[in-house]
């Protein structure tokens, strides 16, 4: 089955939370997520935006950043890049062969087929690592908690951006079991940043982050002064520091 026929199927599957098929499938995969150094983000705005920056930046410091984003704008090939560069369609379908083979080995073992996006994800692993790219950023898809991305283990950085109202059928009503869903991504091993935030949401992601006995780094309006803007870069003060950068539109990157 190419590729493209077996996207098609797996779309009638639809969005499934939960990590046990995720799991299964990376177990034939042999666990590429473990080898590689991965920020991973969640929230409801701002995502894309964090990762666009970040990216730029690793890859200015001479960087291999690998970026999986969901949902794409202009093409299918968009939501595995490496570098800025779209993964090629020859080399996706190879890779689509290779975790379909181990999705059927899966479902023949333990009973569990993997949808579409969980399938998305095992193959983003698998790209990154055979390109062995020095970091890759990851999207949360829906969520966090029980999001497919959320078996990274080892995290280098986790990212909350912007949480507000979104997908309320699954993750909750409230502000509260909101944060408490795209908090889930936090682990032992890593720092989580902390967009600015409603008070409710902050108080979620910090207890989360104390449960988990990591550092929480909250971006404050107070925490920051942005002395001067220009075409060609910023100059800003962070926590009494100044500093000076070729990043553009610092106060919007500040406050995703």
């Amino acid at each position: 089955m190419n590729y493209i026929s077996l996207i098609e199927e797996l779309k009638k599957r639809g969005s499934i939370p939960g990590l046990d098929a995720i799991q299964g499938l990376l177990e034939e995969l042999g666990h590429p997520e473990d080898d590689l150094k991965i920020v991973h983000i969640a929230g409801t705005n701002g995502k894309g935006s964090v990762f666009a920056y970040l990216s730029s930046i690793l890859m200015a410091a001479g960087f291999k950043v690998g970026r999986y984003i969901s949902p794409t704008i202009s093409c299918y090939e968009e939501r595995f890049q490496i570098n800025g560069t779209y993964i090629a369609k020859d080399k996706l379908e190879r890779l689509y062969g290779v975790v379909e083979e181990a999705m059927r080995k899966e479902e023949a073992k333990i009973g569990l087929r993997p949808t579409l996006f969980e399938v998305e994800t095992a193959l983003s692993f698998l790209y990154f690592k055979e390109e062995k790219v020095d970091y890759a950023l990851v999207e949360v898809g829906m969520g966090g908690r029980l999001d497919a991305t959320n078996v990274i283990k080892h995290p280098e950085l986790t990212v909350i951006s912007s949480i507000s109202y979104d997908h309320k059928a699954i993750l909750g009503d409230t502000l509260e079991e909101i944060a408490c869903q795209k908090a889930g991504i936090i682990k032992e091993s890593a720092p989580v940043v902390l967009s600015e935030n409603p008070e409710e949401v902050c108080k979620v992601v910090k207890h989360e982050a104390a449960e988990k006995k990591v550092h929480c780094i909250e971006v404050k309006p107070q925490d920051y002064e942005i002395l001067a803007e220009t075409p060609y870069g910023s100059t800003f003060l962070w926590k009494e520091q100044r500093y000076e950068t070729k990043l553009r539109e610092t106060t919007r990157f500040l406050t995703l």
